[in-house]
């Protein structure tokens, strides 16, 4: 495979479903005096994930509450809990895994709406606050540890518990740690430093470190690469949040395709959908600013 060197194909990402009026709230958060200068923020929209039946799952950070989506476009609160939900992911029992800013890693019933503490810290100390995560064919959950850090302070950290309940700590130098991705082989892991506009590849070695971690692609802008997804093809999708699009990239860090939001700027997440007969498969893009999902065609493998 060569680079082509060709500019960037342009998309447009459509909005798809929007958050309905009726869970639409405008009451101040704590997450929101943190994060969003004290904004009254109707939600905040992140971590798509799709069910076996179809059906789309987004959190709502400031509010504290998971959404679910049916294939026919409609919203239900799935579940409403005193925490700042992220990032999730199916676990192979099933399980809906959540990182949760305040209290760590969860799981979610999603038949009964129970949140249960998965993991609260590392030995007697809670976590900077985690943020995304993903998951091996085996069960062991890779996560970031993001919290407040950036280029001032780059202590974020990412984490890998293993199926047998072992937690390591990968890497601890990175500064505002965020998306979190495994390639198809599981050979490595992309993670978005998004304070120092930068996707990292980590190398993941045989008897279970890391090594030669280095950049696999660097950005620009205000905010910084979000939520990440790749495809069978190991093209990699990162949600820029700030730029109001996703950016592309091949095996080799070419970009290929800027898909750009016709809603707002705060594109903060990426999920594929199952493929339709002819292989094509759409991308979700959650929009938080908005409130909206956006989806664009994808058949490029």
């Amino acid at each position: 495979m060569n680079l082509s060197f060709a500019p960037p194909i342009r998309l447009h990402g459509a909005v798809a479903f929007s958050v309905p009026q009726s869970l639409r709230l405008h009451t101040p958060s704590a997450w929101a005096n943190a994060n969003a200068g004290g904004a009254q923020l109707h939600s905040f929209l992140e971590g798509p994930v799709f069910d076996a039946a179809g059906n789309l799952y987004v959190t709502d950070i400031p509010h504290g509450r998971i959404f679910r989506i049916s294939p026919a476009g409609d919203w239900t609160c799935a579940v409403e809990y005193d925490g700042w939900p992220n990032g999730m992911a199916f676990a192979p029992d099933g399980r809906m895994l959540i990182c949760d800013y305040k209290l760590g890693l969860l799981s979610l019933n999603v038949d009964t709406g129970t949140v249960e503490p998965v993991l609260i810290g590392r030995y007697s100390e809670s976590f900077k606050g985690i943020n995304d995560l993903c998951v091996s064919a085996c069960g062991d959950v890779y996560f970031t540890d993001q919290g407040q850090t950036g280029m001032h302070d780059p202590s974020g950290r990412v984490f890998r518990l293993s199926v047998e309940g072992r937690l390591d700590c990968l890497l601890s130098n990175v500064p505002s740690p965020n998306g979190i991705v495994l390639t198809p082989d599981e050979t490595a892991l992309f993670v978005s430093a998004t304070r120092a506009n930068a996707v990292w590849r980590v190398p993941l070695m045989a008897d279970g470190g890391v090594s030669k971690v280095g950049v696999f692609c660097s950005q620009f802008g205000p905010g910084g690469p979000d939520g990440m997804c790749m495809d069978e093809a190991h093209n990699l999708f990162v949600a820029h949040v700030g730029l109001g699009c996703v950016f592309v990239y091949s095996r080799l860090g070419e970009l290929t395709h800027i898909i750009e939001s016709t809603v707002g700027a705060q594109t903060t997440n990426v999920a594929l959908g199952a493929a339709a007969a002819d292989g094509t498969r759409l991308l979700y893009i959650t929009e938080a600013q908005s409130g909206s999902v956006l989806t664009v065609p994808w058949n490029r493998g």
